[in-house]
């Protein structure tokens, strides 16, 4: 997709999630809410969702495209990566990168962005994939990560 028109879509996507997220404070409603509008606006996210810490373990919450590991190996892959650095990590080629946990073979890209609560603390990670190689940039990092900071918002 074409930077400008990708972000475009993105500044649209967050007006329309910055209205109907005030309908509730919920954490679980809202992060079901990004997934729901992500997941079906843009076409090249083939897989869309949230693992969220619990007792020192990656499990699976809401997430919308073919069916997810419930339970990510502890440090391996790159949504663990992701909360280990503290930071959103685009993989170009998931096959090149070292652990890549293949929950599906078909992705082929993804980008892992934390998910914190209002102090900054890691509960877990929004996980887009793509079946087609490069399909994260910048642009989808910047906008990921201002919308998973609506959930606690």
């Amino acid at each position: 997709m074409d930077i400008e028109k990708k972000k475009a879509r993105y500044g649209r996507i967050i007006d329309q999630l910055r209205d109907l997220l005030t309908k509730t404070d919920n954490p679980d409603a809202r992060m079901a809410t990004i997934v729901a509008v992500l997941h079906h606006k843009f076409d090249y996210f083939f897989w869309t969702g949230f693992y969220l810490l619990n007792e020192g373990e990656l499990i699976v919450r809401s997430y919308q495209g073919p069916l997810a590991c419930q339970v990510l190996k502890k440090n391996a892959g790159v949504c663990w990566a992701s909360i280990n650095q503290q930071k959103t990590i685009v993989v170009p080629d998931v096959h090149q990168f070292p652990g890549h946990i293949a929950c599906d073979s078909r992705s082929s890209s993804e980008i892992v962005v934390p998910v914190t609560d209002k102090n900054g603390v890691i509960l877990g990670v929004l996980d887009v994939d793509s079946e087609n190689v490069n399909s994260f940039n910048e642009v989808d990092a910047e906008n990921l990560e201002a919308i998973v900071k609506l959930i606690y918002s």
